[in-house]
């Protein structure tokens, strides 16, 4: 079982934190945001995991050669000369996510309670479908937008009123908002699409409203999803004893 975790970002909010530090090396009740998400995913049986890397990326090199990659086949993904984004960070490792095995895709910044193994088999029992997405419907100024059978139609920010969609006369509020957590089941079937237009840095979140006409991007909602965000300052104070509470 492949994984892709996003660990390039600048950690812009985390400042002056992240001057020094990629923010996924920042340490959370003793341990590296990085290492959570690593130490989850093996936990839930994946094997093989991709990790992208630009913002100091050389510490995060270094620190999973002192952990001896935590026993996992690691990969690393470099983006030190161009940050690709999320759709463009997932066509740039490619290499090492293609095949006929879907992967799932997890930010270092995030994290939750959701059984991840659980997720990625429901993924690959969703035939035509090139992305499962972890939604819940918690409080959030933007969402994603899905019709009756879970699949993808819209894009919405509740505080402007800004609507995207494919679909012409689109109106939102026939339509289920959910929030996206960072957290995703992809087909290799995607890298086909992106060949078409998609270059360079771009948001896969653009690139699934492009595409969610003409292809399956489906919703998996959890009703009890409990979801941290620790790319954020007022997330690291309360993040240790939340990680207490959801083991």
């Amino acid at each position: 079982m492949k994984a892709l975790i996003f660990a390039a970002g600048l950690g812009s909010r985390l400042r002056p934190l992240t001057d020094n530090t990629p923010k996924a090396l920042i340490p959370i009740g003793g341990k590296p945001m990085l290492e959570h998400v690593i130490l989850k995913l093996k936990a839930s049986g994946f094997n093989e995991i991709v990790i992208n890397i630009h913002h100091h990326g050389q510490q995060i090199i270094d620190y999973l050669e002192r952990n001896e990659n935590f026993g996992l086949d690691i990969h690393i993904s470099d983006e030190r000369d161009c940050l690709l984004d999320t759709g463009g960070g997932i066509k740039h490792a490619r290499k090492f996510l293609d095949g006929n095995e879907p992967f799932l895709v997890h930010n270092a910044d995030i994290l939750s309670n959701v059984d991840l193994k659980q997720l990625y088999q429901a993924a690959c029992h969703s035939s035509g479908t090139i992305a499962t997405l972890l939604v819940s419907e918690r409080e959030s100024s933007r969402c994603l937008l899905f019709d009756k059978e879970n699949q993808l139609q819209g894009w919405q920010n509740r505080e402007t009123g800004e609507v995207k969609s494919p679909h012409s006369n689109f109106r939102a509020s026939l339509y289920k908002g959910y929030a996206f957590s960072g957290i995703h089941v992809i087909s290799p079937k995607i890298f086909e699409w992106m060949d078409q237009q998609w270059e360079g840095k771009f948001s896969i979140i653009n690139f699934y409203l492009a595409v969610c006409a003409k292809t399956n991007i489906e919703a998996y909602p959890m009703d009890n999803l409990q979801l941290l965000d620790i790319g954020k300052p007022e997330a690291l104070a309360k993040a240790e004893e939340w990680l207490k509470e959801i083991k």
